[in-house]
């Protein structure tokens, strides 16, 4: 072979590699070639599934009343309820019979037959990892949540007297004046329990169906009891006559106060001593009983009607 022909020979491989190479390169990655290959052990990860939590309360670490309910709030709605209960305990140290009760497809509550005792270390555990809630949703959590019942503070709010009698354990603390609802905006009747305490906030009517009737944009020492809008409150703006003695307010249970809040004042001694989780039973109002969804109103149920709103039973 001369010399010429060599050298022809060898380009000729050369660029035959060069080709090759170049049409892998022009091809992506994979040794097929083609931009739209993929090589199968490469792979895609898989589309995240559709998940649900449950939004849970009390806090972990709280301590808290003897009526406090144990709630959920799903972020999906559940079509299985069963296999949802069945991924959620509560346990307590005394022990007691815990049953769920289901309000609609979002909503969880869960509670003994009747208040718990002081000092009750209550756990829910949540064991909804995999969980199928609806064709297609998963849950995620696997959690447990601990809370300790401080103690059994009760009041009862007599309408009809305008008193509210405060007890704890057993022993009676104070009986206090009050001005419950007026004519047409009567406070509802049965137990509702404290949900959330600010030391001072904002209440406007539109904001719960009376329109431009009020707006105060510093009421002091105010405890939620339901989700319509039922607080417990301090009352600086009616005159001090009223409380004991007659009903003014838009539905709420009135407590003497001054502007700003005053320590010494009905309505911040009761702040003080209250907890979330604290039950305030009202009584002899010319109203219904408060719906049992209603806030932590679940208590206005018979052990009976209870339980018969679990998937489980």
């Amino acid at each position: 072979m001369t010399t010429a022909v060599w050298r022809a020979a060898r380009a000729r491989a050369v660029a035959a590699v060069l080709a090759v190479l170049a049409a892998v390169l022009a091809g992506g990655c994979g040794l097929r070639g083609g931009g739209d290959e993929k090589d199968p052990r490469a792979g895609s990860p898989p589309p995240p599934r559709p998940a649900f939590v449950g939004v849970f309360s009390p806090e972990d670490g709280s301590v808290v009343g003897s009526a406090m309910i144990v709630s959920l709030r799903f972020t999906r709605p559940v079509t299985d309820r069963a296999a949802v209960e069945r991924g959620i305990t509560v346990t307590s140290r005394p022990a007691r019979a815990v049953v769920g009760h289901w309000f609609g497809a979002r909503r969880l509550d869960l509670r003994p037959a009747d208040f718990w005792a002081a000092g009750t270390r209550v756990n829910l555990a949540l064991r909804l990892r995999g969980v199928q809630g609806a064709p297609g949703v998963y849950g995620t959590q696997s959690k447990d949540v601990g809370f300790t019942v401080a103690r059994d503070q009760r009041s009862t709010v007599d309408v009809a007297a305008h008193t509210m009698t405060v007890v704890r354990d057993g022993v009676l603390l104070r009986r206090l004046p009050v001005t419950a609802g007026g004519p047409g905006h009567t406070t509802y009747n049965g137990v509702m329990v404290i949900a959330e305490k600010y030391p001072m906030t904002r209440m406007n009517g539109r904001t719960v169906g009376f329109g431009g009737e009020y707006d105060i944009p510093d009421v002091p020492h105010a405890m939620r009891l339901t989700t319509s809008g039922t607080f417990v409150h301090g009352n600086y703006w009616s005159p001090p006559s009223v409380f004991g003695a007659a009903n003014v307010s838009h539905g709420c249970v009135g407590l003497p106060d001054v502007k700003g809040g005053g320590a010494d004042t009905p309505a911040g001694w009761f702040y003080a001593q209250s907890l979330i989780g604290d039950p305030v039973r009202v009584i002899d109002s010319d109203d219904r009983v408060v719906d049992p969804d209603n806030g932590m109103s679940g208590w206005n149920l018979t052990w009976a009607e209870w339980t018969a709103g679990s998937a489980l039973r």
